[in-house]
Formats: structure tokens, sequence, C-alpha cells
């Protein structure tokens, strides 16, 4: 025996011959156990430890064994920012003091000549999306992996009414509305084949939608239109729209979709009022018979202070899905308005303390559920 067994000098070595030949996924559940953070300072020591970060596999083991589960996030984005974010905790309701930078994620010889026009337009999982006109492009990033993608835009001028990206298991996609003098043009972007799509049928559906995102449910893409109001979808795989049968709710003053893709549902947040002013909201779900079925409305107090914050301008309105929660948010106001499927109860998320007491317009609310493994 060692005269102090504690010293780490009195350790024996680890013989290679067998290390060496420990099982591949015993090795990964010895990792697993590791703290987070010093998983990321071991990917640099060999190629084997770094693709580990983008295998779902190690980080589903990584995450049950308690190693280090990840923190869901609503992101506050705000022109006056300039390329800093607010960050809510919504697993921990806080708000947190972190900073999310380009700097460490594109080279430095062209980060000046981005950060002054790129802006932050979508996000899906643990990916987001800037616009950068500049270079004609979009930059698509994963803040926790330090991983970034340019992908050039198909046309020229670098204009475009409303993007909607969409992540899935094995890359992302890119729908892009652009209108082209009398009629509305579509982009789709692949990015496991890097190649963008063109489609022409949008016109007579979509009409001056433009400025709506499209929601991803069941394959397609889901949109609302204008007055009348109906429901538009369009197929990724056969590059097909069609107008949903089924009519909507009565006396909408507006409409908005929302989907929790992951359990199947489809959700309708709506005003209903009269000559466009909305006294009240409501929300539907989507049933079996493809019927919308009604299942909250807002409290009347809550509704007024909604429709006084938007001024009942409900082109501002948007929506969004983020960890059981259906967001509804507005440019004009920094405070999101929220319903808790689960529970079935409506909620403010209070201000962030870092915002100054008046603000102008321009507020943009994202969800971020990192993911190590999202690739660019």
């Amino acid at each position: 025996m060692p005269d102090n067994p504690q010293s780490p000098t009195s350790w024996p070595e680890m013989d290679p011959g067998i290390w060496s030949r420990t099982p591949e996924e015993i090795l990964d559940l010895v990792l697993s156990f590791l703290p987070l953070k010093t998983f990321l300072n071991l990917r640099s020591t060999c190629k084997r430890f770094s693709s580990l970060l983008f295998s779902p596999s190690f980080m589903s083991k990584h995450t049950s064994s308690g190693g280090g589960s990840l923190s869901s996030f609503l992101l506050l984005s705000h022109p006056q920012f300039y390329h800093r974010y607010c960050l809510y905790d919504s697993m921990l309701n806080t708000w947190r003091n972190l900073t999310l930078s380009l700097c460490f994620l594109v080279p430095s010889s062209v980060v000046n000549c981005i950060t002054e026009s790129c802006t932050l337009i979508s996000s899906s999982h643990g990916l987001f999306c800037f616009s950068v006109p500049n270079s004609n492009s979009f930059l698509v990033c994963n803040f926790l992996a330090k991983s970034s993608r340019f992908i050039e835009f198909p046309i020229y001028p670098f204009t475009f009414e409303s993007l909607t990206f969409v992540s899935t298991p094995f890359g992302y996609k890119i729908f892009v509305l652009c209108s082209k003098i009398s009629y509305i043009s579509a982009f789709i972007y692949d990015s496991t084949v890097h190649i963008w799509q063109t489609f022409d049928v949008l016109e007579p559906i979509l009409g001056d939608n433009c400025h709506q995102e499209g929601v991803f449910f069941n394959g397609s893409l889901y949109f609302t239109t204008p007055e009348p109001f109906s429901v538009v979808s369009l197929d990724f795989e056969s590059r097909k729209c069609k107008r949903f049968g089924n009519e909507l709710p009565g006396e909408l003053t507006f409409a908005r979709l929302v989907s929790d893709d992951g359990e199947g549902k489809l959700y309708l947040i709506g005003g209903i009022g009269r000559n466009g002013i909305s006294k009240m909201m409501k929300l539907w779900e989507l049933g079996n018979g493809g019927n919308w079925v009604e299942i909250e409305s807002l409290p009347e107090m809550m509704s007024r202070k909604f429709f006084s914050v938007c001024y009942h301008n409900y082109e501002h309105v948007y929506c969004f899905w983020h960890q059981g929660m259906i967001c509804i948010c507005c440019y004009t106001w920094p405070e999101i308005l929220y319903f808790k499927v689960s529970r079935k109860t409506w909620h403010w998320l209070p201000k962030s303390p870092s915002l100054p007491d008046k603000w102008s317009c321009g507020f943009r609310w994202f969800s971020f559920v990192p993911e190590l493994y999202a690739l660019v």
C-alpha cells in the first residue's frame, strides 16, 4: 500500500491496453454522468467526444442521468439592444444574466460587416435564423454548440415578406414568401440537401397575408388568410397548397395558429367582436372531426389590457408555442400573455428588469430550447 493513498502521484496509471477495449456504449454511459460544463471542455480532446454533442441518444442519456439538464428560455429581442438578448428561464421562472453574441459564431473578419445589418427573425428548438441583407443571405446558428452557417438567398435584391423556420430531427427548412411584381413566390431551403426550391402557386390563397409566419403541423405549414378568415396548408412533400375545408368560428377580428406538433395538436387564437374591434379573446383546438372546439376564454380584465396595449392593431399580434405554453405577444409591448395548457391558466410574464421604463415598439419574442445536437 502507498504511504498516502490519496496522493495523485500514488495512483496506478491507466493501462491503455485495458481502456482501449472498453465498449463505446460503456464509455458513453460514463461520460453522460459528467457535468455539462466539464463535458464541453472535453470535446476538444478528440473527434469522438466532439461527435457526441450531435448524438441525440447520448444527449438523452446525459439529461436522464443528471449530468446537466438544460433550461428552456423565452428570448426577448429589441433593436435598441443591438444583438444582446434578454433571457427568461421558463423552468426557474426568473430572468437570467446571460449574453448571446454572434462574435463567437462567425469569423472575426466578417463580424463587423454582418452585425450592423443582421436581424434575428425566427427560432426553432436550439437554432436561430438571422437575416443578413448586406450579404444577401441568412445566418443559422446554434449558440450552445457554437456553430453557424451562411445560406445565400436565391434571388436579388434581398427582400421578403415572411419567413418560417422549421427544425427537424435531421436538419431544418426555411420557408420564405416573397413578392414579385404581380404575384407571390415561395422558396424553401432544405438543409439536408443544401438547395432552394421554388413555388408559384400561393397567390390565389394567401393574398396579402405574407406578414404572418406559418405553423408546422403534421408535415405541412398552416397559415391564416385575411378576411374572410380561413386556414390554408402547404404540404412540403407534394408542394401543393390547399384551403382548409371547415369554417372558422364566427365574429373573428383576427386569427392566429399555434401547434404542439409533438402532441399532434393545432390551436387557434382569435379575437371576438364586431366592426374590427375585439371584445374578448378565445382559444380553440382542432378536433378529430376537423372542427374547432372552444377550450378557453381569456378573462375580461386580461382581455382589456391586451387589446389596449396593441391599440386594436392586430397586425402587431403574433403567437408561438413554448414548452407547454401558448405565448401571445405584441410588437408594441414588452410582456408576454401566455396560457399553460396543462393547467388551463392564463398569466402575464413579468417585464425584464433590464429594459428601460420607456422604449419604442419592436419587441420580438422567441422560444429558445437549447439543443447541442441541432445541426446547422
